[in-house]
């Protein structure tokens, strides 16, 4: 029953370039811009309303004092948009187990896909959560099936060489396969829809790359990708933010929340037991088996899981030394008319930038708001900064949103490594999950799944291009992430780097 879960889906027609089916058109020719059309560049500070205009043509920038708000500035909620169809919520009590053959701790995406592998294989297994089920990054996320890598090609060719690469890129095709095939099979409702994906470029250089790396994606992979012109962009994207971009088929959308719900179902009816608000203290080596110790009582387990990411604790000291949690941040328009969405989102496809600090956003499932995500710089409390900054990047990008309200404002932790890579690796008997990069829709349930199966030790089904050394430990730290505001600022710098050349 396990290896039935991974077949893939049927692959789809390919083509590398969407005017003549060949070879990605020259990106000078493909490559116009408009001497009146301006570009916002947000200065993200913000107690201050400062952006600067770069004019794309080279003609110079400006710095004046605005203010793109309206009367509306802060979200009418501060929970995730996805809980109003999909609430999270603590799971009946239940006793704890004496013993048992696998201790997950935690009960995302991760813990759940694995608990489910190791549950139909006949093991006595528990996820043991902190929070409700599920309340972690598995319904704060963007319910965007990206499966992306942050490091490119040619970065993970130099780090780990090239035939990691190689199977780095493939796993990601494969990923997403799985995942999509597993909703059908298993039934899940949870709005999935492969809609395609977006991604705007800000300049000549970045939209010359990223031809480039459609056609590869095309000719390597078989995935249906290609290179969007800035004159053609708004067929696909009703702003001029953007200098063109590419589209990949690929990716799609979907409810995370529901998603979860779905699969905390399928894994409790296969024989899972998940312990909500009991949060694991410590795990110990005990003669040939593990003492997990809970907020609920201690429990002996052969095996032991770690699926946390964004939310490790001190529980698991090793991983937290090495695992940074970043806050994403995430906002919800109000419903807006059919014929506003049908202008600004005309295909409906997810969007991403190329920007370090770039957004991400899409419809959301019913196709009546703008969901809308980036990176949030704070570390502590829930402050309004951030959310200004996003909703700021909102009316840049789509101008006639300046007086719509905001329905939601959230934010929930990712999770990398210094590589940026997820990871399947196994320290002093314990297995870790991790590592997800922001990307734990598709990743999540993949490396859960195959970390379940090197439990089970299933050495052909295990196999992963992310099961290797345990990730790199970060000097200084020890899960306080001090150091992420000068990152962040770091990458601002290149961001403003990249819009001035894109101006000259």
């Amino acid at each position: 029953m396990t290896r039935s879960m991974f077949a893939g889906t049927d692959g789809k027609e390919i083509r590398s370039d969407r005017q003549d089916g060949g070879s990605v058109t020259p990106a000078r020719r493909l490559f116009r811009v408009s001497s009146d059309n301006r570009r916002l560049l947000i200065n993200e500070q913000p107690q201050k309303s400062t952006v600067f205009l770069r004019n794309p043509e080279g003609l110079g920038q400006t710095q004046r004092e605005v203010n793109p708000m309206g009367d509306s500035t802060i979200a009418d909620k501060n929970s995730p948009y996805w809980w109003e169809a999909a609430p999270v919520k603590p799971l009946p009590r239940q006793p704890l187990a004496k013993k048992l053959d696998v201790a997950i701790i935690g009960a995302g995406y991760a813990g759940l896909s694995a608990g489910l592998v190791l549950a139909r294989e006949g093991r006595s297994v528990a996820a043991f959560d902190a929070m409700n089920p599920g309340e972690g990054a598995s319904s704060r996320n963007g319910g965007i099936t990206s499966g992306s890598i942050r490091p490119d090609y040619a970065a993970i060719t130099r780090r780990f060489g090239e035939d990691k690469a190689i199977a780095i890129e493939a796993e990601g095709k494969l990923a997403r396969e799985f995942l999509y095939d597993f909703i059908k099979t298993e039934g899940l409702d949870c709005d999935f829809n492969l809609v395609g994906q977006f991604k705007g470029v800000i300049g000549f250089d970045q939209y010359e790359k990223t031809a480039r790396n459609a056609e590869t994606l095309a000719k390597r992979l078989g995935i249906e990708s290609y290179a969007v012109p800035y004159a053609e962009q708004r067929d696909y994207i009703g702003t001029d933010f953007y200098r063109g971009g590419m589209v990949r088929m690929d990716i799609g959308g979907l409810h995370p929340a529901k998603f979860h719900a779905e699969l905390l179902r399928v894994s409790l009816a296969s024989g899972l037991t998940v312990h909500s608000g009991t949060r694991v203290t410590s795990v110990e080596k005990d003669g040939s088996e593990f003492r997990v110790t809970t907020s609920a009582g201690t429990v002996r387990a052969r095996q032991v899981l770690v699926c946390t990411d964004g939310y490790t604790d001190g529980a698991v000291p090793f991983l937290r030394r090495r695992l940074v949690p970043v806050r994403s941040r995430i906002i919800v328009t109000e419903e807006l008319t059919p014929d506003v969405m049908a202008r600004l989102m005309p295909k409906q496809m997810t969007v991403t930038e190329g920007r370090q600090l770039g957004f991400y956003y899409r419809p959301t499932p019913d196709g009546k708001r703008i969901l809308l995500g980036g990176r949030d710089s704070s570390r502590a409390g829930d402050p309004d900064g951030p959310k200004l900054v996003l909703r700021k990047g909102l009316v840049n990008l789509f101008p006639e949103l300046k007086n719509v309200r905001l329905s939601h404002t959230w934010f929930g932790n990712v999770a990398m490594h210094r590589d940026m890579l997820p990871r399947i690796f196994e320290k002093d008997g314990v297995v870790y999950a991790t590592g997800f990069c922001g990307s734990g829709v598709v990743w999540a349930p993949w490396v859960g799944i195959h970390a379940a199966h090197k439990l089970l030790g299933h050495r052909q089904q295990a196999h992963s291009a992310f099961d290797f050394r345990p990730p790199a430990f970060i000097p200084f730290y020890n899960g306080n992430p001090w150091f992420m505001p000068a990152i962040i600022q770091g990458y601002r710098i290149q961001d403003q780097i990249a819009f001035y050349r894109a101006s000259r």
